[in-house]
């Protein structure tokens, strides 16, 4: 078991003076201002590079999208204006339906009640006129009523004054005398 050890040990320092064994002296390789020139000359090599791909492959396909996105924008704006423009066309019309409908309903308002305050009118007129006729026939049937009545009046005056004069005197009047006292007697 100790040869088994001693044999591991000795691999594990060989190995290990193989790996000390290949390096010469100190510094890390970056930093190694012997590998200045050639790191440079790399990194010019991998800058042109990527310089050539970033402006040949990637850069127009990120200017090509951007592209298509302003363009799609400007046409989403130019159609959003656009529609815009219509609505307001839309509405402005709308509007002017909306004036001249209430104009339109306004004249007819007006125009009925024109012809209803003529029909109004001309009915009041015809039933005047009725009543006025109604009233021309009564005032007709009054006065002929009336010298109607003022004839009776005059006979009826007569025969109570004879009818008086004979119950009070006891002698039956002369009917012109009583007729003449009447009419006088009537005319004040």
């Amino acid at each position: 078991m100790a040869e088994s050890h001693g044999e591991a040990k000795g691999q594990k320092a060989g190995a290990h003076t193989e790996t000390d064994g290949g390096h010469h002296g100190g510094a890390f390789p970056p930093f190694d201002s012997s590998n200045f020139a050639s790191q440079l000359v790399s990194l010019a090599i991998a800058f042109v590079a990527l310089y050539l791909i970033v402006s040949r492959f990637a850069l127009p396909r990120v200017g090509g999208t951007i592209d298509a996105r302003q363009n799609k924008i400007e046409g989403d704006l130019a159609e959003a204006q656009k529609l815009k423009d219509e609505s307001d066309a839309a509405l402005k019309a709308y509007e002017t339906e909306l004036a001249n409908a209430r104009a339109n309903a306004q004249a007819i308002r007006n125009e009925t009640r024109e012809k209803l305050n003529a029909a109004s009118e001309a009915e009041r007129k015809a039933l005047e006129e009725k009543l006025a006729a109604k009233l021309a026939d009564a005032e007709k049937q009054i006065a002929t009523t009336r010298t109607n009545a003022m004839s009776n009046v005059r006979g009826i005056a007569a025969d109570a004054a004879g009818a008086i004069v004979q119950q009070l005197a006891g002698v039956t009047p002369d009917a012109n005398a009583v007729n003449s006292a009447v009419d006088a007697s009537l005319k004040g």
